[in-house]
């Protein structure tokens, strides 16, 4: 597959000008008299009314970031429109500047959307991998907007392939996703109590990758902030492993030439995910495993990535060749107590449900969503959660653009679940039990899904 730099870039760090007052995008006054709702806690705020909040309607103006959300779907995704409301963007105090979306120079930034219909209930996200806060628009926002659902997202309080430089502590930046998640969940929720006069009756914790790992995190450490979550491939961290850091050394080996594909499939990768696997090292494999380590464990290289992953598409992307050697078992007890302080534990507290590719070549099924689905039911909260493996999906759905013939996407499978929460939560229809979702033999795959069908056998 032939891809052009910029392009891979955008995929692998999961990357407008100056927001004006009120938009031309407005209509004129329907939200008017509530523009000046104050967001608690933050520093800075503005607010728009906007005829759309949707992506059909925000792309190209400063309230949405197109290039941001580049990978995450395919092309031919069918989304909503036409959802007028109010739109608030702003940033919590926060002393790092990683996230430059609107010129402000300034991390902790949010986007919270209040529909002119609301249907009583808040979705929360945290932008995936090291992107930013409209990462997800065009994934969750859009849909959820239709539906009635007010919406909030964070960039997690740092953002970028430098990501790591955050903070004092090893684990400090991962750590402030968790605290921004949180600070944003309890802003929103008054937010819209402002709006329409009342708090949310329901609320949900959602994500794609490490915003999945934020809902696992969310769910098990404040249960009484939501009704649930749908975690989609979140990222696992555990102290003793698995983790990134246990299976993506070997792949940068092979990536290095001192690994064969065996070693792949002894540390988890799928086989018949071997088509994947060019695209992961150009975009994916190196830079993940370089400042993941750099945030956990700086000391293993301190020149690689060092004060920066890189200021070139070739410098970021690149991996560190020290890293092919990695052994995160053998690492100090304080790299592990490092990733101790972020780990997840799987007692969540409310109903959950999981999605995961089985041909996902960053984060492989089998040493990520697998093994947290056995941690929940070994915390005794299995009947809490449901865990459907996507056949045929792999971490971004963007792929499928590229390999119709052996992909599927999971987004029509995600919006299936969420649906699905909804009802087990809100009127207590039991979700299909654990199973594998088939790739079907014909028709819409990019926006169909039917989690229905043969139990997985776990």
């Amino acid at each position: 597959m032939r891809l052009s730099r910029r392009v891979a870039l955008c995929a692998a760090t999961l990357l407008v000008s100056a927001l004006p007052g009120r938009a031309a995008a407005g209509d004129g006054g329907h939200c008017e008299p509530q523009e000046r709702i104050p967001v608690p806690g933050a520093a800075f705020q503005q607010s728009a009314c906007l005829s759309d909040m949707t992506t059909a309607g925000l792309a190209g103006t400063p309230y949405t970031d197109m290039t941001d959300q580049a990978g995450l779907t395919a092309a031919a995704t069918r989304n909503p429109s036409g959802v007028p409301g109010l739109q608030i963007d702003g940033y919590f105090p926060d002393d790092s500047h990683f996230n430059t979306t609107h010129g402000w120079r300034h991390d902790a930034q949010f986007v919270i959307r209040l529909p002119d219909r609301w249907n009583g209930g808040l979705v929360v996200t945290g932008a995936p991998g090291t992107r930013r806060q409209y990462a997800t628009d065009t994934a969750i926002s859009d849909r959820v907007l239709a539906q009635g659902y007010a919406y909030a997202a964070t960039d997690k309080g740092n953002s970028g392939p430098d990501f790591y430089r955050d903070g004092t502590r090893p684990g400090d930046a991962v750590a402030e996703w968790n605290r921004r998640t949180t600070q944003l969940t309890l802003a929103a929720k008054r937010v819209v109590a402002q709006r329409y006069g009342r708090a949310p009756r329901r609320t949900y914790m959602t994500g794609i990758s490490n915003g999945g790992y934020l809902t696992r995190w969310q769910l098990e450490h404040h249960p009484e902030l939501y009704d649930g979550g749908v975690d989609w491939e979140g990222a696992l961290w555990t102290a003793d492993g698995p983790n990134l850091l246990t299976s993506l050394p070997v792949a940068v080996a092979r990536m290095l030439g001192s690994a064969r594909d065996e070693d792949l499939y002894a540390a988890g990768f799928a086989r018949g995910s071997e088509f994947l696997w060019p695209y992961h090292e150009k975009a994916y494999w190196g830079i993940t495993q370089k400042i993941y380590r750099a945030e956990f464990d700086p000391s293993y290289d301190p020149t690689c990535p060092g004060a920066s992953a890189g200021s070139t598409a070739e410098q970021i992307l690149a991996p560190c060749p020290s890293d092919a050697a990695y052994d995160y078992a053998a690492r100090p007890a304080s790299v592990h107590r490092a990733v101790a302080r972020v780990a997840l534990t799987g007692r969540i507290g409310k109903p959950l449900i999981t999605l995961h590719g089985d041909l996902d070549a960053l984060l492989p099924e089998s040493t990520d969503s697998d093994v947290y689905a056995r941690m929940v039911r070994k915390a005794g909260r299995g009947a809490l959660h449901r865990f459907y493996t996507v056949a045929g999906g792999t971490h971004v759905d963007g792929l499928y653009d590229s390999y119709p013939d052996r992909l599927r996407p999971i987004l029509p499978c995600y919006r299936a679940a969420f649906d699905t929460l909804t009802a087990w939560v809100e009127r207590g229809e039991r979700p299909p039990a654990d199973r594998t979702v088939g790739r079907p033999a014909g028709g819409d795959v990019v926006n169909s899904c039917a989690l229905t069908g043969p139990p997985a056998g776990r």
